[in-house]
């Protein structure tokens, strides 16, 4: 294979030339005459960003301790390299051996969130891959996808051979057992996806037919060829005790986004909030073994010479072993000079001694995920936070010595009134109050409370996967509202509010909901100069609209427009174990404003219990 190494002078002219260039500690690297599959795993972001996502460094690692496999990493150039690899016609190539991606076998393609989507034509094109999977001949990589995008693959099943849906852990040996035994038979690319949709978990969108209703909305969604399955089941791993996870985890030259050792300590959550996705398609709740992860992270520590760790998970504090870990890296990190870096916890008693005894309160701010500024409203998302929990969190962490807090809000969501966007200045209002009850000479300066809303996008697989989105106006009007009301506070000082942005916000809703339709889209906005659309500064709105119009897409029809129960949405093949069922009497719970338990308190009948593990109570007594 031919090597590409960049040369010096091409070096020079990149901004950060250390994105390219390989050879981090912990980087694994093979004698090709012992490999007989090769993969390209990428994160279709720049270095610093793909470098901080632990889901690459699990299956590098996982890929690259199995026989015969050589997992390689390769990330989104930055746009100074882009026009130097055009220019040149140099292809794209992956950072341990430098040798071009459109060489390996298979190109895997992590999707975490949606404005991604033209950075992945950005990587298979770069590689000197057809962009269409139709197009793709012998020779090509197979282009897989996973990640929490792939649970609606619709707007970008035209660029994919195939999705892995669920656990990387889980199946992914059965899909190159398929590639090895199909190649020692001599079978073609297509006997190779014909096996691939075979394997529990495999979605080829070539295998599937798609016809639509004159008002758009969906009509059929089947199978044409007998291989493949009518649902595809998501694939869960329970045995964390047995599974892999990175010891030696690469080490990026560059300052990533999250430079420090990351230990995962569950998977899944219990918690039911309508409005996160996460929680309903990571479920059941799994736990790590509390010992494991003491192991996990002294030689993490050791391996990599981070100065950092943190805990990773949706609902940290539900973890059930939270207090007897953090009491052994308080102790054992301290020895070390390892800083802690703790996730957003329940502001509880527990929580406070811990943070207090692991950051330096002076610096630090503590983060409060409210998500709703009225208790009405809370009710509807079903987030199980009242307003007497904030208050007194709040307080707990002001006498403690914290005067800094954010508050993490959402706007736009369903059965949203304009009681409910004043609910959020009034309720910072009410906790700067309250920080002025203590006596002054037992506060620790001045307070000061910080507001951020994102604005709701409509997730498939949630309760609210039915509900109509906010137009960018709507957004924009709301946040305007609640920023003129925070003026009006008599704590005004003291209080900041600050938002997202709107117009990144509906591209997001557009492709969370989207079909195949919007996969000529996708690739015109690309084609005209469309790539890291994630960076609002790299976002050309002008071109999106131009794509919409020229195709005759009216992306209102993904957005506003609440959808009917009964209807074929473009994600139901996928079986996430939750059932459609439970989710609809989530989303009629939740114009009610009825409140779901937790599971630990109540279970509801998700359906998630058919996976057979994890922490669900189900069926039990």
């Amino acid at each position: 294979m031919e090597k590409l190494a960049l040369s010096d002078e091409i070096l020079m002219e990149v901004e950060k030339p250390a994105r390219y260039i390989g050879n981090e500690v912990n980087s694994v690297y093979k004698n090709l005459s012992e490999v007989d599959i090769r993969i390209a795993m990428c994160f279709p972001d720049v270095y610093e960003i793909g470098m901080s996502y632990l889901g690459i460094q699990i299956l590098y690692d996982m890929f690259n301790h199995m026989e015969g496999v050589w997992c390689e990493r390769v990330y989104s150039p930055w746009p100074d390299l882009d026009r130097i690899l055009r220019e040149k016609g140099i292809p794209l190539f992956a950072l341990e051996s430098q040798e071009p991606v459109k060489e390996f076998d298979f190109l895997g393609i992590t999707l975490q969130y949606e404005m991604c989507y033209t950075n992945v034509l950005q990587v298979i094109d770069l590689s000197h891959i057809p962009l269409l999977a139709e197009e793709r001949g012998e020779t090509d990589p197979i282009v897989m996808g996973g990640g929490p995008c792939s649970y609606n693959p619709e707007p970008i099943a035209d660029f994919f051979d195939l999705f892995y849906i669920g656990d990387g852990e889980a199946a992914h040996r059965k899909l190159l057992e398929a590639y090895r035994e199909n190649k020692r038979r001599g079978g073609s690319r297509m006997d190779f996806l014909t096996l691939a949709a075979g394997i529990d978990g495999i979605y080829v969108p070539s295998f599937y037919d798609v016809t639509y209703h004159a008002d758009g909305t969906l009509s059929s969604f089947e199978p044409n060829r007998p291989q493949a399955k009518r649902r595809i089941k998501k694939q869960v791993v329970f045995d964390f005790e047995h599974t892999d996870y990175p010891m030696k985890p690469v080490v990026p030259f560059l300052k990533a986004t999250q430079d420090r050792v990351t230990l995962e300590i569950q998977r899944g959550c219990t918690r039911g909030c309508r409005f996160c996705q996460a929680g309903m398609i990571y479920r059941p709740n799994r736990e790590k073994d509390v010992d494991l992860l003491k192991k996990y992270a002294v030689e993490m520590i050791q391996n990599t010479g981070h100065e950092e760790i943190t805990l990773s998970s949706l609902s940290s504090s539900d973890y059930g072993c939270l207090p007897e870990l953090t009491e052994f890296l308080i102790e054992e990190m301290g020895k070390r000079n390892v800083n802690i870096a703790l996730p957003s916890l329940r502001i509880d008693a527990f929580s406070l001694d811990v943070m207090q005894r692991v950051q330096d309160i002076r610096k630090s701010s503590l983060t409060f995920a409210a998500e709703a500024g009225t208790q009405r409203l809370r009710n509807v998302i079903n987030k199980g936070l009242t307003e007497d929990m904030i208050r007194t969190g709040a307080m707990k962490a002001f006498r403690g010595g914290w005067t800094k807090v954010k508050f993490y809000f959402m706007v736009g969501l369903p059965t949203e009134t304009k009681e409910d966007l004043m609910g959020i200045p009034r309720l910072c209002q009410t906790l700067a109050e309250d920080y002025f009850t203590i006596p002054k000479e037992e506060r620790s300066g001045k307070v000061a409370i910080t507001a951020s809303s994102s604005f709701f996008v409509p997730k498939p697989f949630t309760p609210f996967q039915w509900a109509s989105m906010n137009t960018e106006e709507e957004f924009l009007e709301k946040a305007r509202f609640v920023k003129d009301n925070f003026q009006l506070q008599k704590n005004r000082k003291c209080l900041t509010y600050r938002y997202h942005d709107a117009d990144l916000t509906i591209m997001e809703g557009i492709f969370a909901r989207g079909d195949r339709r919007l996969a000529p889209v996708i690739l015109q906005a690309y084609q005209e100069g469309c790539i890291f659309d994630a960076w609002h500064e790299m976002f050309h709105r002008e071109i999106w609209e131009k794509a919409f119009r020229e195709h005759g897409i009216d992306p209102n029809f993904y957005t506003s427009r609440e959808r009917s129960v009964d209807e074929l949405l473009p994600w139901d093949f996928i079986d996430i174990g939750v059932s459609k069922a439970f989710l609809i009497r989530e989303w009629e719970r939740a114009k009610k404003g009825e409140v779901t338990p937790n599971c630990k308190q109540s279970c509801s009948g998700c359906g998630a219990a058919g996976f057979g593990g994890g922490v669900c109570f189900e069926n039990q007594d």
